[in-house]
């Protein structure tokens, strides 16, 4: 098959899955547990796209661990995302240090 026959499949995939719910769904939506439900659907999909992705972001996975950790108390102090990633980054570099150094 041809590069182009699967760059116009799934653009027609993503076209269809934006499209989709806006030409089913014309009246907005009543209940209560469905709009919770579809509030926390994006926040869900980006958590199980990225935690593997942190855990095995350095040559350990302690490193990993160690990210995460500082990440969350981060995050639940409510420091900002750059001030989150940046710390997570110096996190993974310094547990490898300590790492590779035993």
């Amino acid at each position: 098959m041809s590069i182009y026959t699967y760059i116009i499949a799934m653009a027609a995939t993503t076209y269809l899955i934006r499209v989709l719910p806006l030409t089913v769904f014309r009246k907005p939506i009543k209940s209560r547990f469905i709009r919770s439900f579809l509030h926390y659907v994006p926040y869900a999909c980006l958590t199980a796209m990225t935690f593997p992705a942190i855990l095995y972001s350095g040559e350990s996975i302690l490193s990993g661990l160690g990210a995460l950790i500082i990440a969350v108390i981060l995050a639940f102090r409510g420091k900002s995302l750059l001030t989150v990633s940046l710390a997570s980054c110096a996190a993974v570099y310094i547990i490898e240090r300590i790492i590779s150094l035993l």
